[in-house]
């Protein structure tokens, strides 16, 4: 039995719409990143993009645990001297 190897041309893509309300970030993060990549296939070939399209709803309304809310900080870098800054995911949110 040969390995199957997926050529990008051969690749079937498929759309899923995932509503994040009341979700974990976390996992629901996970869970796209995979469907991304394509490793829910059985197709799925490291070095060719055998991923899917996704398309995130009511992403305003996803929930973090903890004390993430207020500790879980974001970069940005403006690529002028001086110019990092951050935000908290609190107010990232609003």
């Amino acid at each position: 039995m040969k390995t199957f190897v997926a050529k990008p041309a051969s690749v079937q893509r498929e759309w899923f719409l995932v509503d994040a309300e009341n979700k974990t970030l976390g996992r629901i993060a996970t869970e796209i990143a995979s469907r991304l990549r394509g490793k829910h296939k059985a197709e799925y070939t490291p070095h060719v993009d055998t991923g899917d399209y996704i398309v995130v709803i009511n992403a305003e309304k996803v929930r973090v645990t903890g004390n993430k809310a207020k500790g879980k900080i974001y970069y940005s870098h403006t690529e002028f001297p001086g110019g990092l800054k951050q935000i908290s995911f609190e107010k990232l949110i609003e």
